[in-house]
């Protein structure tokens, strides 16, 4: 057109420009800039209001992760180590999940803080390397780490725990606590330890006013108090969370507690008196309706309310569900074979059984070693019964599922013994 109506040709960088546009090249997207009602931010004040959307939870949530990954890679495209030790460091938000919203996401900012802590090197400011330190352990939650990637991350969480405690710094220690309670899911059975963990972060937010950080103590220590089969100690946990997040605005609180009080009515519906199961999975039901408005969590949402009502029927001794609309996520492997079984499908269960993964190392371990030594006895498969059987002994005083907070298959015990008994016929 140029050519055939003004007589012009284009020059090289038209041409080039054409190019890219045919081949959709990717360095014709701008860089990321965040902007807040029409001003431009720079990375700190970026992160800053990033972390006050996280607190805020819902929407806000998805959001915050985004407008925090581009602080990180604005304040890297500066050269300004410290600035960018800030940046990265400055987004301690309590976090209560093993398993990873946006994996790609944390690992960007784990590889971003532990090329900043290089650089920064050992004689770097105590204070940003701990919270460099904290937040690779923060982060490094996704199930799928490398042995390599867990070690390291329990590694940064000692290190800025050990440095936290130096500096005597009780916000940053609150922080880095946070860490080891996130790399404290290394074996089954640890729930007593987990609430030592947040039974000191509770002592501390509530005696420097952390109010969010005094709303992860509550929950850890609900979580714990879930696993070993204490709810009474767990319903005072639910209800004093749900005090503090009245007045800090934690919208999440209230969702994770009535999921905390259908594992507790599932739980009753084994007694003589107690709820009917229906009801149980009712208020499973309406739990998952109030978290499924909740946006920014698939790590959390993913397969809970399916493995929740897989756990109440194991409770009563009924067959998994079949409904082909149930989301399992990725509790999928360990609850399959159990799936195929209700469906009369043995070979193919015990295939399913035989090929299924090492459970991961998440508040979830418990509840599918459980479902492999299930599987397992009933399926005859004396070898994966003596693994679970072994994975288990260290948890037989704990509750599968129990701690998530979120739900319950009952006694590991019970699994236990089922796994040990196959696993002795052999």
């Amino acid at each position: 057109m140029l050519v055939d109506q003004l007589g012009l040709d284009p020059g090289a960088g038209l041409q080039r420009l054409e190019t890219d546009i045919l081949h959709g090249a990717t360095t014709l997207q701008p860089p990321r800039t965040v902007w807040t009602a029409g001003v431009r931010l720079g990375p700190r004040t970026t992160v800053e209001l990033a972390r006050t959307l996280a607190l805020a939870g819902g929407d806000g949530l998805v959001h915050s992760r985004r407008d925090r990954l581009a602080a990180v890679q604005a304040a890297e495209r500066t050269g300004d180590i410290a600035l960018t030790a800030r940046v990265i460091g400055a987004y301690d938000v309590p976090a209560l999940w093993s398993r990873a919203d946006d994996p790609e996401q944390s690992r960007a900012v784990v590889a971003a803080a532990e090329r900043t802590l290089t650089a920064l090197g050992t004689d770097g400011p105590a204070e940003l390397r701990a919270r460099l330190l904290a937040t690779v352990a923060v982060e490094s939650r996704s199930a799928d780490l490398s042995t390599i990637e867990r070690r390291r991350a329990g590694q940064a969480a000692h290190e800025a725990e050990a440095l936290a405690r130096e500096l005597g710094d009780p916000a940053l220690l609150v922080f880095a606590l946070n860490g080891v309670f996130l790399q404290s899911f290394t074996q089954p059975g640890l729930a007593a330890a987990r609430d030592v963990i947040g039974a000191e972060i509770l002592a501390l937010a509530t005696r420097h006013e952390l109010a969010n950080f005094a709303v992860l103590g509550r929950l850890i220590r609900l979580q714990s108090a879930s696993a070993l089969g204490d709810l009474d100690t767990a319903t005072a946990h639910a209800e004093a969370a749900e005090q503090l997040a009245a007045s800090t605005e934690a919208s999440l609180v209230p969702v994770l507690t009535a999921w905390f009080r259908a594992r507790a009515t599932a739980a009753r519906s084994t007694e003589l008196d107690g709820p009917a199961a229906a009801t149980a999975a009712a208020h499973y039901r309406a739990a998952e309706d109030a978290l499924a408005e909740t946006a920014g969590m698939p790590g959390l949402h993913r397969g809970l309310f399916a493995l929740a009502l897989l756990g109440l029927r194991l409770l009563h001794g009924r067959p998994a569900p079949t409904d082909p609309a149930l989301d399992w996520g990725p509790y999928r492997p360990w609850t399959h074979p159990l799936l195929l079984l209700a469906r009369s499908r043995a070979e193919e269960a015990r295939t399913a059984l035989t090929t299924a993964p090492v459970p991961p190392l998440d508040h979830m371990q418990e509840a599918l070693w459980c479902l492999t030594a299930h599987a397992a006895a009933c399926l005859g498969e004396h070898p994966v019964a003596a693994r679970a059987a072994t994975a288990l002994r260290a948890a037989r005083t704990e509750h599968a599922g129990g701690a998530s907070g979120m739900l319950t298959l009952g006694p590991v015990a019970r699994y236990l013994a089922e796994a040990e008994a196959c696993a002795d016929k052999r």
